[in-house]
């Protein structure tokens, strides 16, 4: 048995689940094609997740594909305890996850799951992935591979292969154009706003928002933050991403000077300490700062919790330091991620697409897992035109089609103009 809060939530999350189903065309309708066709017929998947309704349609496609599913969270404060309920009741997964989970707790979590011997790992984060090769390398002789979908986590499985200790093929269903371009820049502009939204009730219009770090979550939280009449600065390292946002008309400075000009920070760096305590000390009174990347560790927390002359809580979410030069610091979800912790994570119709390509890349996983090295596969491209193509059907949208002598001149050379 799997260890959630309250199976007596159950039916809530079960109406949750439903409700996110409707709005995720595409993997519904991969998981009737998997339901015939039972691909995973003899797996065992471990998957680390945030357990959200659009993780639990992923959860049902898996199953209904025929496999046996573990499931852990992948962030302590992105669980839903109601949804993790129905999972573990109704889908035929066991489940190991609870709201606000511990350190301890969530790593006894994710040793739960790899006791099932998982044969493929769908991770988000690489916590799984990186565990098993430091600590249970009895395992890799059961795993033929397995996915990655998040930034952090795609940055240590390229790690893991660089350093040529990854033993297994993984897909990074990050880097896949259908969700990176997608989910994380509508997905995670969105709820990053709503969780700072629901923690504050601050209002965005004239304020000015900071965002720390402009790859695509960055600049999809900088163009939500600036729709809503912020005025954005950017705080960036790489050169071209930095000329990109002063194209999109967005200041760009260093931490050390944006830090006395803001009133809202984010982080989406996927990187550590990258707001200190320096940072925060010279930050304005009532100065909100918040993570909308995958770990915990962008904003010096504990040194902030350290320094901190009196700490309280004004709102679920939103708790307040004050620091010995007297300006006070908000600071919201404990620094974790801000649109899964304070809000409702990733709306389902961006998911839809982003689980969909992690599906697909499983069952190709599978049928290919002999002739595929170990290290870091990207996505295939037929995949990801399949998923935007149906997410386009789903939408009753029709596109152009080339003609053969349009083809025909995209593939010779010998034609000029």
């Amino acid at each position: 048995m799997g260890m959630v809060h309250d199976l007596a939530l159950a039916d809530q999350g079960q109406r949750k689940i439903d409700f996110a189903s409707r709005r995720m065309p595409v993997l519904r309708t991969l998981t009737e094609q998997f339901a015939e066709t039972k691909p995973f017929t003899g797996h065992r998947i471990a998957a680390c997740l945030h357990v959200t309704t659009e993780t639990a349609n992923m959860v049902r496609a898996l199953v209904a594909g025929g496999a046996e599913v573990a499931l852990c969270g992948s962030n302590p404060l992105s669980t839903k305890d109601d949804v993790a309920a129905s999972i573990q009741r109704d889908l035929g997964a066991e489940v190991f996850a609870v709201y606000g989970a511990d350190r301890d707790t969530f790593y006894e979590h994710v040793q739960a799951v790899l006791k099932t011997r998982p044969t493929i790992v769908v991770d988000d984060g690489a916590d799984l992935t990186t565990t098993i090769h430091n600590d249970h390398a009895e395992l890799l002789t059961d795993v033929i591979g397995g996915t990655e979908v998040t930034s952090t986590g795609v940055l240590r499985i390229k790690n893991m292969a660089d350093d040529g200790a990854l033993r297994y093929p993984v897909f990074p269903t990050n880097d896949a154009a259908t969700k990176h371009l997608f989910d994380n820049r509508y997905g995670t502009g969105q709820n990053t706003i709503d969780g700072i939204l629901r923690a504050t009730n601050m209002l965005l219009a004239g304020s000015t928002f900071v965002v720390v770090g402009y790859g695509w979550c960055g600049r999809g939280v900088a163009m939500r933050a600036r729709g809503m009449g912020a005025n954005v600065i950017v705080v960036e390292v790489d050169p071209v991403r930095a000329l990109e946002a002063v194209l999109d008309g967005l200041t760009v400075m260093p931490m050390s000077r944006a830090a006395e000009h803001g009133d809202i920070f984010v982080t989406v760096t996927g990187n550590r300490d990258v707001i200190t305590i320096e940072h925060m000390r010279k930050m304005k009174d009532g100065a909100v700062v918040a993570n909308s990347g995958h770990f915990d560790i962008e904003i010096g927390v504990e040194d902030l919790r350290k320094e901190a002359e009196e700490v309280t809580e004004l709102r679920p979410n939103c708790v307040e330091y004050r620091l010995p030069a007297g300006n006070r610091v908000l600071l919201l979800a404990e620094g974790r991620l801000v649109g899964q912790s304070a809000a409702e994570a990733h709306p389902a119709e961006v998911m839809d697409m982003t689980f969909a390509t992690q599906a697909l890349a499983l069952e190709y996983l599978v049928a290919n897992a002999e002739s595929l090295p170990a290290g870091v596969h990207g996505i295939p491209k037929d995949i990801e035109n399949r998923v935007a193509k149906a997410k386009l059907d789903a939408y009753g949208i029709e596109i152009e089609q080339l003609s053969d002598q349009q083809k025909r001149y995209l593939t010779d050379w010998r034609v000029g103009t």
